[in-house]
């Protein structure tokens, strides 16, 4: 690898920004040094300055939204979307540590008390990804630092300047520059960061292949705290609904919306046989109208090019296999400029198919299965070994309840999209999207542990039984 990184705007192929390769032991060290003083302050002194980085994102935030949207080919109203999500988890953590985090006091025996407080891990290293490059990872930043730990923030090599940025504002604001550490670099450094000896864990999102990997290295590191966000193969199920146009937008916005490029995106469509032909009818209209376009571009697109030329590559074989297996397109996957990574969604009714393969496709493909009942509905929407996000489009309440009921997934909705989760709520899956450690509102359960003390103001004991009687000397 070079010694710099360079990071290119996918709508354009210009370069945007670049940027030295950082020294991952030089990192770690420089956080070892400064997380002490840190978590010393009171937690007071630690909310008033995130709260001067959500006010110091805020002005810049024009700014911020248009590197976003270059760097990830995001439209802009998405982009200042995402800034506004980066602003409003200040104050949502804030309430997320004092609610899973807080001091309790109890009565315990002989006059004594019990004391519940929260100590932090010390340096927390945190992974992130190029599809929401800076919420996703400011979604580990901030609740880390709150809770008084120092973070080295690893960005994605695709989108290295909008991390960049988010550990400025974070400077700005008057995060001590010792304890909000960047490491630019590719999956060189990201490995060498991950396994340091001295980060006291790992915070990460991104793909299963990468997440299998690490819980498998953290293993034999028991002391060592990690969280994993390793994104989903998502179902909707559509089911018993007359508004058939409705239920075509729900599936269109949980499928397509940032190209695919979601963990929450559906990847499944799964439709009672009844209404397959005049729900891919409305489905059909509503894609042929989608936009594709530069994050700019007048008017605004509904969706951007994904991440690189590379990816692109990859999702047009993977649609093409697809077919090969026994697919039958009903939209396919197109690319407009072979020197772009714009692609057009694909649709394929993959019904039937014998072995289909049970991935993360991760882009504007979706795949459809008919079904004659609402239980093989459900068990075709459990068949997969990701259980992060599932719909239901239905009118009948039962049927919500039977799939919530039997849906394995650690979000599931009703006439909703399987994207767009609040970070007033926990974000998390089951199976191989995740590992029991939710992030959102309970980050703040890995942010720190729990001490818990029996205390007294003096020393008071005795021994009542099991001594022999006292002879004197």
């Amino acid at each position: 690898m070079s010694a710099e990184l360079i990071s290119h705007e996918p709508a354009t192929g210009a370069e945007l920004w670049r940027g030295a390769i950082g020294d991952v032991d030089a990192e770690v060290a420089m956080a070892r040094a400064n997380w002490a003083d840190w978590a010393a302050k009171p937690v007071t002194f630690r909310i008033e300055t995130l709260r001067r980085f959500a006010n110091v994102v805020r002005a810049k935030t024009d700014a911020f939204a248009d590197l976003i949207a270059r760097e990830t080919g995001k439209p802009l109203w998405e982009a200042k979307t995402e800034v506004a999500s980066v602003i409003a988890k200040v104050d949502i953590s804030v309430s997320a540590y004092s609610e899973r985090t807080g001091q309790r006091r109890m009565e315990a025996e002989a006059g004594g008390r019990m004391a519940l407080r929260h100590k932090p891990h010390g340096v927390l290293a945190v992974l992130g990804p190029y599809n929401f490059p800076a919420h996703l990872p400011n979604g580990h930043i901030i609740p880390a630092l709150l809770a008084g730990n120092a973070v080295v923030f690893k960005p994605s090599e695709k989108a290295p300047a909008s991390g960049a940025f988010l550990i400025d504002c974070l400077h700005e604001a008057g995060v001590p520059e010792g304890c909000a550490r960047i490491v630019i670099g590719g999956p060189a450094e990201g490995k060498a960061l991950a396994g340091h000896r001295d980060v006291d864990g790992l915070l990460f999102t991104g793909s299963a292949h990468t997440g299998l990997a690490l819980n498998r290295q953290f293993a034999a590191m028991p002391e060592k705290i990690l969280a994993l966000e390793m994104g989903g193969n998502n179902p909707i199920i559509v089911w018993d609904t007359p508004d058939l146009y409705t239920a075509a937008v729900l599936v269109v916005q949980s499928a397509f919306t940032s190209a695919g490029q979601r963990c929450t995106a559906a990847r499944r469509l799964i439709v009672d046989e009844a209404l397959y032909e005049p729900l891919i009818g409305e489905l059909g209209k509503i894609v042929d109208r989608l936009i594709v376009g530069a994050p700019h571009d007048n008017p605004a697109p509904f969706m951007g090019p994904v991440i690189d030329n590379e990816t692109a590559d990859l999702l047009t074989e993977s649609f093409l296999e697809l077919m090969m297996r026994g697919g039958k397109p009903i939209r396919h996957l197109q690319r407009t400029d072979d020197a772009k990574p714009f692609l057009r969604p694909g649709i394929l009714d993959v019904t039937g198919m014998n072995d289909r393969p049970d991935i993360e496709l991760f882009g504007p493909i979706l795949q459809v299965v008919r079904a004659l009942d609402f239980d093989e509905a459900i068990a075709e929407a459990n068949n997969t070994r990701y259980g992060l996000s599932a719909s239901l489009i239905s009118q009948t309440p039962d049927l919500y309840n039977r799939f919530w009921a039997n849906a394995r997934a650690g979000i599931v909705n009703w006439n909703k999209p399987t994207n767009g989760a609040s970070s007033g709520a926990p974000f998390g899956g089951i199976g191989w999207s995740g590992n029991h450690r939710p992030s959102a509102y309970y980050a703040a359960d890995y942010c720190a542990y729990p001490v818990v003390s029996n205390e007294a103001d003096a020393a008071r004991a005795s021994i009542g039984v099991g001594l022999r009687e006292y002879e004197p000397e």
